[in-house]
């Protein structure tokens, strides 16, 4: 039997918190964007919102919970990513756009999870 690894549960992550949002009435237009300038791992429409979507799988501890762990590094990363998004997608006509995060804790055989919409913005 193979051993799980991050990426393993990282991708566990994505799923369940893609599902989750997905009851809540997001749609999915993407999963996994790469580019040179960094990763989304969700990018979906809420309404007529573009939504930027960071996930975090972490247990409590001693290092914070999982949305505390999104450094200002990683949200200029993810906006850089964003905008590579828009520009090759051509999606920046009239749609405004958001980063959220979910946060995911594992507790007890139970994964806990925040959802914490608009949680950074673009300085302009």
């Amino acid at each position: 039997m193979k051993p799980v690894t991050s990426r393993d549960k990282g991708e566990q992550a994505e799923q369940l918190a893609c599902h989750y949002l997905q009851t809540q009435g997001l749609r999915l237009a993407q999963r996994n964007y790469h580019c040179r300038l960094g990763e989304i791992d969700l990018i979906m429409e809420d309404r007529e919102s573009l939504v930027f979507i960071e996930v975090r799988c972490r247990r409590k501890g001693r290092f914070g919970n999982a949305i505390d762990s999104i450094t200002p590094a990683k949200q200029a990363r993810l906006i850089a990513a964003a905008q590579h998004y828009l520009q090759r997608t051509g999606r920046t006509q009239n749609k405004p756009c958001r980063f959220d995060v979910v946060g995911i804790t594992p507790e007890k055989g139970v994964n806990n999870i925040t959802w914490l919409r608009d949680a950074f913005r673009v300085e302009s």
